[in-house]
């Protein structure tokens, strides 16, 4: 087979006119066909810092779903994939259209030039069945109604209402091909077919990956062996590991030690354009303060947002102003908050909700999954003093993080996650807006006339066609959570590793679970 023409790839529509997000950029294997010529062969080994809460055991620690940091593409692919500028671009996929102008059925063709790490092809029947899982396990899947193999190398997806961004769905790093089997099997061999074969894992701590001499991509990897080291919650360690030379690179570094690192020899610092950001949950059961929409925009506006970039990440530099919806700083739909802090307004809010004096807030609990969560909530804490917010937090251990629930198994009668924080990465607006529907924890159960309407502007942006014409109502959906405040987003952080200079070819990503070690290499 040969590629198909970057044009034939990205002009998908009806009726001969552009529809969604275009697949805007060559295909990955052309990119890096035309980067200059690399040395095969060598090794590397990294150490990753982020917390992964679905981490494996000896019976699943080589499915997608378990692996140890999450970064899929050292074995695994997906039809699409979101490139470092956060655009869709074409992975395993060489046409992806919708059926008509509704958006809810999708045609895909795949490359037939791919086979499994065991050398068997890779046909539309795997990817059928690998959707079976995603689509019952994937919060991004879980539109899929079904699949349809249409041909050995195309199918149809069949979604429970359009869906103008869907590209973006097929690029999430667990939605890869694996070979067909029950769902409830399916991925646990660990085989794939990305560049790297996994042949040893340790659960949680270690695994080990060897070149794919029968990739799709020719020429790639440059790499023969590929080594990921567990060191979540331990920067000390993995900092150290490699200063002492038993890494080549750290990811997910604390941005605060970007200065000490700076002159270090054999160091590069590598930044990604934005990252991940801090979702402060307000829970909404009986009961709780947060129901009041008043005591929540008070909390807003007491947050010092930028004490927060200035404290924890030493300037703007390594970090954006968020505005309270899951969108990232860098996203062209982004909407920066229309006022950034008003203590006299939060003041004001408090009052009118019966609280002159000022308010004590439930206990709110966070999870260590960033090393410098705990600098992020003093400078919350203390800053939202100001406006007579009293705002206890303390930490819990990243063990046990979802279960950390109470009361009644129905959220109306008082079950509610007890968390203040979890880490959302950036994603397309279609994603991330989502995340703040009413069954949600995300949004605290946010429910009432203005999540209504919130939910209808979502349901009208993934029919509507025209990137333009989505971004008005992207805009108009953020002026809600402004002024509604269903959880706080007061800042992200942009994504930095650290690597030797004799790495080559790797770069940083704002989603670190997307980085591509394909064309990595060793001087």
């Amino acid at each position: 087979m040969t590629d198909p023409t970057r044009r034939d790839l990205l002009c998908y529509g009806l009726g001969g006119s552009a529809v969604m997000v275009a697949l805007d950029g060559a295909l990955i294997g052309e990119v890096q066909a035309q980067a200059p010529a690399q040395k095969r062969g060598g090794s590397l080994a990294y150490a990753q810092c982020s917390g992964n809460r679905r981490g494996g055991d000896a019976s699943n620690t080589r499915h997608p779903y378990f692996m140890i940091d999450l970064i899929t593409r050292s074995a695994y692919n997906t039809l699409t994939w979101v490139n470092e500028d956060l655009t869709v671009v074409p992975e395993l996929a060489t046409k992806l259209e919708p059926a008509d102008a509704r958006l809810n059925v999708w045609d895909v063709s795949v490359r037939d030039d791919v086979l499994f790490h065991d050398g068997r092809e890779v046909t539309a029947t795997d990817w059928a069945a690998s959707f079976e899982l995603h689509r019952r396990r994937n919060f991004a899947s879980g539109q899929i109604q079904r699949t349809e193999v249409t041909g050995k190398h195309s199918l149809r997806f069949f979604l429970e209402a359009g869906n103008s961004e869907f590209p973006y769905v097929l690029a999430e790093y667990d939605n890869v091909v694996m070979p067909a089997d029950d769902w409830q099997k399916i991925g646990l061999t660990g085989i794939g077919t990305g560049p790297f074969k996994i042949v040893s894992a340790d659960p949680q701590r270690r695994m080990v990956l060897e070149r794919n001499e029968t990739y799709w991509r020719k020429g790639f990897p440059y790499l023969d062996r590929l080594e990921v080291v567990n060191r979540e919650g331990q920067m000390e360690s993995a900092i150290n590991g490699f200063r002492a030379g038993q890494f080549d690179a750290v990811l997910n570094i604390d941005p605060r030690l970007v200065r000490q690192l700076q002159g270090e020899r054999d160091t590069d610092i590598v930044p990604a354009s934005s990252g991940d950001q801090a979702v402060i949950v307000l829970p909404k059961h009986p009961g709780s303060p947060f129901l009041d929409a008043r005591i929540r925009r008070a909390l807003a506006l007491a947050i010092d947002r930028e004490a927060i970039m200035r404290v924890v990440y030493g300037g703007s530099r390594w970090g954006w102003v968020g505005n309270d919806s899951h969108l990232a700083g860098t996203d062209p739909m982004f909407v920066a908050r229309p006022v950034s802090r008003d203590l006299a307004k939060a003041k004001a809010l408090l009052a009118e909700a019966g609280h002159p004096n000022g308010i004590t807030l439930p206990t709110l609990y966070y999870a260590p999954q960033w090393p410098e969560m705990a600098r992020y909530f003093q400078v919350v804490q203390e800053t939202v003093k100001e406006a007579g917010i009293i705002l206890p937090i303390e930490e819990r251990p990243n063990d046990g993080y979802l279960n950390f629930r109470t009361g009644d198994a129905d959220v109306t009668k008082g079950n509610f996650h007890k968390f203040a924080y979890t880490a959302v990465g950036p994603r397309n607006p279609g994603i991330s807006l989502f995340r703040m529907r009413s069954a949600n924890n995300e949004s605290g159960y946010w429910s009432g006339p203005a999540h209504d309407r919130y939910m209808e502007l979502y349901g009208k942006a993934m029919v509507t066609a025209g990137a333009a014409e989505r971004k008005a109502i992207y805009a108009e959906m953020q002026k809600i959570c402004a002024e509604e405040v269903p959880a706080l987003l007061p800042a992200g952080r942009n994504n930095v590793l650290i690597k030797r200079p004799s790495v080559i070819g790797l770069k940083n990503h704002p989603q670190h679970w997307s980085i591509m070690w394909d064309g990595v290499s060793r001087a």
